[in-house]
């Protein structure tokens, strides 16, 4: 028997589980976890603990208490490596105004690091994927290109300290908090919501289209944010794995229109860490999200809308 308080599990799956405890208190529960992207220890902890949070963050909720997912080569890095890693997740949770209070390490040939969360949310007020209704504007709220800028680190295309890389540093180790904040303070109708990650802009989208009813999406190259330095590398071919596969994955029903940048219909594919929370709202709504991020530094834009048609398709036009 599935117990009656689980609002948000397997069927269908969203971003985190989510458990009624009262009338007006659920906990969000997720977890998340990678390998390193960068190599400074520290940038990794954090990166990797702003992105557990950040399904935390897609779901409405606010986030209660975390612990440490570890493994780690200690007998390769050593102890010192491993408490940068840990001090940067804790740099994190303190921004997030929560505790780390314990968590688990194994032994690894290769480090991985994230975090366990909890949050908590009003029951009726939990955001979900499925929702979006023809006639939603989508605002996304970082600037997309993480993937292709962690891979030109990977290929020596780029250093860690150049300017791109750490702007892309910035952007993930930014906390979603700031837009959910901004989604609560202006009281925006929240249609549907997620945060774009591995799957990238299109996957993502592409879950939330499928979780809704009728409606695929129009999105606009032009408006999508984009870091810094990330087309031109993705027009030179430099693209992740994953990047690629999220493309492959995602077949004819990832539409580029004629005259669409390649380098743009790459990055709406790229996979993404701890990337922006993808908001469908009415257009008004989402105006005044949109302009209220951008006024409070975020790299956010309306991108495009839900329109009305079957198949869950997104289009990508100039």
């Amino acid at each position: 028997m599935i117990d009656p308080n689980v609002i948000v599990g397997l069927n269908p799956a969203d971003d985190a589980a989510v458990i009624r405890l009262t009338d007006d208190m659920a906990l969000v529960f997720t977890t998340d976890f990678f390998t390193p992207l960068v190599d400074d220890p520290r940038a990794f902890g954090r990166i990797a603990a702003a992105n557990s949070l950040s399904d935390v963050y897609a779901m409405g909720a606010r986030p209660l208490v975390a612990l440490n997912i570890v493994c780690f080569p200690m007998k390769t890095l050593g102890a010192a490596v491993l408490g940068e890693i840990l001090a940067g997740g804790n740099d994190i949770a303190r921004e997030a105004n929560i505790a780390i209070a314990g968590g688990h390490s194994v032994e690894d040939a290769e480090p991985k690091y994230g975090l366990a969360v909890i949050g908590t949310v009003h029951p009726a007020k939990v955001w979900r994927k499925g929702g979006a209704r023809a006639g939603d504007r989508l605002v996304l709220t970082k600037a997309l290109g993480t993937g292709v800028l962690a891979t030109a680190l990977k290929r020596g295309r780029i250093t860690e300290d150049s300017a791109a890389m750490q702007a892309a540093v910035r952007s993930m180790t930014a906390l979603n908090a700031r837009a959910a904040d901004l989604v609560h303070a202006l009281g925006v109708a929240v249609h549907a919501a997620t945060d774009v990650t591995g799957y990238g802009l299109a996957g993502h989208l592409g879950e939330m289209l499928r979780a809704s009813e009728g409606v695929s999406a129009a999105l606009s190259a032009g408006a999508l944010p984009v870091l810094a330095g990330a087309a031109e590398l993705a027009r030179d071919g430099v693209l992740p794995g994953g990047t690629r596969a999220n493309r492959t994955h995602a077949g004819d029903r990832f539409e580029v229109a004629p005259g669409v940048d390649e380098a743009l219909a790459w990055l709406a594919c790229d996979a993404q860490t701890s990337g922006g929370l993808l908001v469908a709202a009415p257009a008004a709504d989402a105006e005044r999200l949109a302009r209220a991020a951008r006024d409070a530094g975020l790299d956010a834009a309306v991108i495009g809308e839900v329109v009305a048609r079957d198949g869950a398709y997104v289009l990508l036009a100039p």
